[in-house]
């Protein structure tokens, strides 16, 4: 059974993921455990052999093969990282792409329930007999490649006292000669049946007709695509490749990382300890590695980790018949919802969660962002045909020109609207059009000398 723990991690807190490393069940100490006894049972035989068993001139020789293995295993002439590393990676993708392409009946009994209509005993016959058909598929082929689905169903008499097919539906089946895998026959008589219910008008249009062939292709290709991932394993030459560096690097590891009589003065054996600590711990980590490698590259087994077909398999079932039976045109009558005479309305927090109500909502990463009066001001681009260059004046006095621009641009930082600006630039000035007189010329003079104090906006023809 596969090993949920996701909600004693939904919390970072300390000691989180401690707590993961005292569980047995799906852990790496149980699927370890045999091969680290194994190692420090020749570690121990080889180390016995060395202290107690040999001479002292064969003691020497086996001290020499030891510093001869040592230095191999402390530099990178067995590529274990690399080799191990990518096989895991390649063999984690393998895992994934098999999860995401197991045939789920969701989105097909969503377009069967909605398109094959008729309430009566013909109408729901139909509706039942579709997607009993695309469960009988998914079922064929995880017989085909899974071992709990095949020792549950080891026969087609089985999956018939189980309810996916009938006696006739067996008859035709097993009439029907062919070399290869017939997973797909119950999705052709999906097919045929859907364009009898056309023929029939239990499916109105040929639009309707057309959207439940597409989901049924869809069905159908993850079907082919579970096949397909049993067909073609991972190259048994690189799984070889990798079997090889990491077992073999741990046999140099058994003579080469032994303790040595530190009275000889062997470089870095000047201790005695008898337990290889570090070389215990590089063992469980690698051969751990490999051993998750061996796990997941066919999560069909039955590992603690694999995947639970049969249950999938008594959900998938359930959940169609149930949505396009039962649930077929079985709706609440409808009514005005809580909040119908509310424009603005909030929903309620529980205790445990009001303190979210204090927050602000996120509404873009720039929406506090400041800026400066000077980033504020608006310009318009020069005529295209003039190639001159344009001047923005403000709008009355410096200050009151400035502190005008300083309460919009506060205004647009609130929420306000940015073409609140443009009348700086673009709208003309009603007082200046309706003062046109002979007084006009005192203000044009007081309008040039204000124009000293202008910030000048430069647009240059842009070709």
């Amino acid at each position: 059974m596969t090993v949920s723990y996701t909600l004693e991690v939904a919390d970072a807190r300390f000691g989180g993921f401690s707590k993961l490393l005292f569980r047995w069940r799906g852990s790496i100490y149980r699927l370890l455990y045999k091969d680290f006894l194994a190692f420090c049972g020749v570690y121990l035989f080889f180390s016995l052999f060395y202290r107690f068993l040999l001479t002292s001139k064969q003691q020497d020789l086996f001290e020499r093969i030891s510093l001869y293995c040592d230095q191999f295993t402390n530099t990178s002439f067995i590529p274990v990282l690399f080799v191990l590393g990518f096989y895991v990676s390649l063999a984690f993708n393998r895992w994934w792409g098999q999860y995401s392409s197991f045939p789920l009946p969701d989105n097909l009994m969503m377009v069967v329930s909605g398109n094959v209509h008729g309430a009566d005993e013909r109408g729901r016959l139909l509706r039942r007999t579709l997607m009993r058909y695309a469960n009988l598929s998914s079922v064929l082929i995880l017989r085909s490649i899974s071992t709990r689905v095949h020792k549950r169903f080891p026969t087609l008499e089985h999956v018939v006292e189980a309810g996916f097919m009938t006696t006739d539906e067996q008859k035709n089946f097993e009439s029907l000669h062919s070399d290869f895998n017939k997973y797909w026959m119950p999705l052709t008589w999906f097919s045929n049946l859907a364009s009898r219910a056309r023929e029939e008008g239990r499916v109105r249009d040929d639009i309707a007709l057309r959207l439940l062939m597409d989901e049924l292709n869809k069905y159908r290709g993850k079907c082919s695509l579970l096949f397909h991932y049993d067909w073609i394993s991972i190259p048994l030459v690189y799984t070889q490749v990798v079997t090889l560096a990491v077992y073999s690097f741990f046999a140099f590891c058994v003579i080469g990382r032994q303790f040595l009589n530190p009275e000889k003065g062997y470089k870095d054996h000047k201790l005695d300890m008898y337990v290889p600590v570090f070389t215990l711990l590089q063992f469980f980590f690698y051969a751990g590695w490999l051993k998750v490698g061996e796990q997941i590259i066919n999560p069909f087994g039955e590992d603690d980790d694999d995947f639970e077909t049969n249950q999938l398999i008594d959900r998938n079932i359930q959940v169609s018949m149930l949505a396009v039976d039962d649930m077929y045109q079985n709706l609440a009558p409808i009514v005005k919802d809580k909040h119908w005479a509310q424009r603005h309305f909030s929903i309620p927090y529980t205790l445990s969660t009001a303190a979210e109500t204090l927050k602000p909502p996120f509404k873009g990463s720039t929406f506090d962002m400041r800026m400066s009066a000077e980033d504020l001001e608006m310009h318009q681009p020069a005529d295209a045909s003039s190639g001159q260059k344009q001047y923005l004046p403000l709008k009355g006095s410096l200050g009151e020109g400035l502190d005008s621009l300083l309460q919009r641009g506060k205004g647009i930082l609130r929420g306000g609207s940015l073409p609140s600006l443009v009348d700086v630039s673009s709208q003309p000035n009603e007082e200046d059009d309706a003062d046109a007189s002979p007084e006009g010329d005192i203000n044009t003079i007081n309008h040039k000398k204000q124009e000293n104090v202008l910030i000048k906006v430069a647009v240059e023809r842009n070709l």
